[in-house]
C-alpha cells in the first residue's frame, strides 16, 4: 500500500503458495463508488483458484489500475482511494456506476484481513436507486439497466434488436455530459475505458469499440451506445450492406421460369433471420458462393482466447506429463452390477451418509494403493529417485465453469468410506462455486477420474503430474454378460489404468487393476482387509 497525500495507493497483495501473478477478472466497485475497510473490490484469478480481493481501507475509488483481462504481478498497482466524497449527484458517474455493476459477477471466495465483507457492500442496485437526484432520475429510468435486479441474468440481444433508451444527441453534434461539457473522446481511437460486458457484446456482434461515439463521463462507451450502434447496424440500407445467401439447397431448386420478365430473380425466401433477403444473382442470375454460417445465422470468426490463470497451469502441467513420462495404459472390463446393489443397499438404509458410486470407488482405489504402493508414487528426477508416498492423499477430477481442476482429499487411507463421501462432497461443491483454496488443489498422490459422466466408455488420460498413475472409470449400462454359463443382462463399465511405466511395470499395474476390479464385481472382497 502506498500513500500520497490523501490519496491511497492499494497494491496486488501476496496471495500465498508462492503464486506472483493474477489476473483481473472482475472489478465489484468503479470509479466513484465508496469503500469500506475490507470490501471486496476485485476478483482475480491466479494459476490456482478465484480469488476476493479487499480493500485494506476506506474512501471513495478514484482510479482502477488495470481493466478485466489484464495480468499483474504481485505488488503492481491495483487501486487508488481518496477521501470520501459524495459524488451522487453527478448523473454522469451514477449512470457509469450502473453500467459497471451490470458486468459484476457472483460471489466466489473470500480473501481478507479477517473480518466480515458481507454487510458492508454498498453497491447494491436498490440502495443506489434510493440515492438517485431528480436530475439523474430521467436518465437512470430511460435505461434498461434500471428495472433489473443486481446480478440478475442478462438477455441476449436479437442482432438488429435494441430496448428504448435515452434520446441522443442530434448527428454532428458532439455529445454533451449532463453538466453541459464535451466528451474529451477522438473519433477512431479505442476507448480508454470500457466495462467486460460492453467489450463482451461489442465482440458478439462484430462491432469496433474504436468506431462507437461514446456518451458515458470521461469518454467511456457505455452499454447503451453499442446497442445503439448494434440497432443501427440493423437499419442500414440494403443496397449498402450485402445480405446474406441463401441456402445452396434452395438457389439450386429455384425452377428457371422464377426469372421476371425483365430478367433479373425476383425476392429469395425468407432467410435464417426471418427477413427477406435480396437476390444476389441480379440479371446475370449467377449465384453467390454461400458464405459459412453459425447457429444464430452470423458467419463463423476465429477467436483466440488467452492462455492464462488455471487453464494455462492446467496446460504446462498436461504437457509436462506428456514430455516426462513414459506412462501406458491398461484397461478391462468389468461387471458392475454387485457395486451398484451396494450403493442402493446404503442409500435406502443409511441416507444419511450420502455415500455414492464416487465414494464407494475412492474406497476401492485406497485399498488397492495399500496392496501395490508402486502406484502410490512420483519420480523425483533431480535426484534420480522413486519416491513411494506414505500416505494416500487421493484426488478425483472435477468439471467446472473454470475448467478441469483436481481437488485432494488428503489422508484418505484414514477416512471411512462415509468419510471419504462427506469430503467428496464438501470439495465438489467448492469446486463448482469456484471456492476451492490453493491448498486444495495440490499434493495428490493418485487420482480418481469418473470420465463416465460424460457419457464415454473408455479413455486413455494423461497423468497428473507429478503423481505415477490415474483410475478412469467409463460409463455402467446395460450389456450383455456371461454368468454362470448363460447369457444376461448385466452393469458393465470399463475401468482404464494409466501408470508410469518408470515406477512400475505391467505386473504390478495390472495387478492393482484386477483387484479394483475384483473389488468392483465382488465389493464383500474389501472386508477382508478391513
Amino acid at each position: 500500500m502506498t500513500t500520497t497525500a490523501a490519496r491511497q495507493v492499494f497494491r496486488l497483495p501476496d496471495l500465498g503458495e508462492g503464486l506472483t501473478e493474477a489476473e483481473i477478472v472482475v472489478w465489484k466497485v468503479a470509479v466513484g463508488d465508496t469503500v469500506e475497510i475490507d470490501e471486496i473490490v476485485v476478483e482475480v484469478e491466479t494459476a490456482k483458484a478465484a480469488v476476493e480481493v479487499p480493500v485494506p481501507f476506506a474512501g471513495t475509488v478514484l482510479r482502477l489500475h488495470a481493466q478485466a483481462g489484464t495480468v499483474l504481478t504481485v505488488g503492481e498497482p491495483l487501486i487508488e482511494v481518496g477521501p470520501a466524497v459524495d459524488q451522487d449527484t453527478d448523473p454522469a458517474v451514477a449512470r457509469y456506476r450502473e453500467e459497471e455493476q451490470a458486468g459484476s459477477g457472483n460471489v466466489l471466495i473470500g480473501y481478507g484481513t479477517g473480518r466480515t465483507s458481507g454487510t458492508r457492500r454498498r453497491r447494491g442496485g436498490s440502495r443506489r436507486a434510493d440515492r438517485k437526484t431528480p436530475e439523474a432520475a430521467p436518465a437512470a429510468s430511460a435505461s434498461p439497466l434500471a428495472a433489473e435486479p443486481e446480478l440478475s441474468a442478462e438477455p441476449e440481444l436479437a442482432p438488429g434488436h435494441a430496448p428504448e433508451r435515452a434520446p441522443q444527441h442530434v448527428s454532428g453534434q458532439a455529445p454533451q455530459r449532463a453538466s453541459g461539457q464535451a466528451l474529451q473522446h477522438v473519433p477512431g481511437q479505442a476507448p480508454r475505458v470500457v466495462s467486460p460486458l460492453v467489450r463482451r457484446i461489442a465482440r458478439e456482434h462484430g462491432l469496433d469499440l474504436a468506431g462507437i461515439t461514446p456518451t458515458g463521463p470521461r469518454g467511456v462507451i457505455l452499454r447503451r451506445d453499442v446497442e445503439q450502434a448494434i440497432a443501427d447496424a440493423g437499419k442500414a440500407p440494403a443496397n449498402s450492406v450485402a445480405s446474406p445467401a441463401p441456402p445452396l439447397s434452395t438457389t439450386a431448386t429455384a425452377p428457371a421460369s422464377a426469372l421476371s420478365a425483365t430478367g433479373t430473380a425476383p425476392a429469395s425466401p425468407l432467410s435464417a433471420t426471418g427477413t427477406a433477403a435480396a437476390s444476389a444473382g441480379g440479371a446475370t442470375g449467377a449465384v453467390p458462393p454461400a458464405s459459412p454460417l453459425g447457429s444464430a445465422g452470423t458467419a463463423l470468426r476465429a477467436e483466440r482466447i488467452p492462455l492464462r490463470g488455471l487453464r494455462r497451469v492446467v496446460a504446462d502441467k498436461l504437457a509436462r506429463s506428456r514430455s516426462e513420462i513414459p506412462d501406458a495404459t491398461t484397461w478391462v472390463d468389468v461387471d458392475a452390477t454387485g457395486l451398484l446393489a451396494v450403493k442402493d443397499a446404503l442409500r435406502q438404509d443409511r441416507p444419511e451418509l450420502g455415500i455414492g458410486l464416487l465414494a464407494l470407488l475412492a474406497r476401492i482405489c485406497v485399498a488397492g494403493l495399500r496392496r501395490f504402493p508402486e502406484l502410490n508414487a512420483s519420480v523425483d528426477t533431480a535426484r534420480a529417485e522413486i519416491v513411494r508416498h506414505g500416505h494416500v492423499n487421493l484426488g478425483f477430477a472435477a468439471q467446472t465453469d473454470r475448467g478441469l481442476v483436481v481437488p485432494v482429499v488428503r489422508d484418505a487411507h484414514l477416512m471411512t468410506t462415509a468419510e471419504l463421501a462427506a469430503e467428496l462432497t464438501r470439495l465438489t461443491g467448492f469446486a463448482r462455486s469456484g471456492g476451492l483454496p490453493p491448498t486444495a488443489l495440490t499434493g495428490g498422490t493418485f487420482t480418481l477420474n469418473n470420465y463416465g459422466v460424460f457419457g464415454v466408455d473408455g479413455s486413455t488420460p494423461i497423468i497428473n503430474h507429478p503423481e505415477a498413475a490415474l483410475l478412469g472409470v467409463g460409463r455402467i449400462i446395460d450389456r450383455p454378460w456371461v454368468t454362470g454359463g448363460a447369457v444376461v443382462p448385466r452393469k458393465v463399465t470399463q475401468l482404464s489404468l494409466t501408470f508410469d511405466h518408470r515406477v512400475c511395470d505391467g505386473g504390478s499395474a495390472g495387478g492393482f487393476l484386477r483387484y479394483v476390479a475384483d473389488c468392483v464385481e465382488n465389493p464383500a472382497i474389501l472386508l477382508a482387509h478391513v
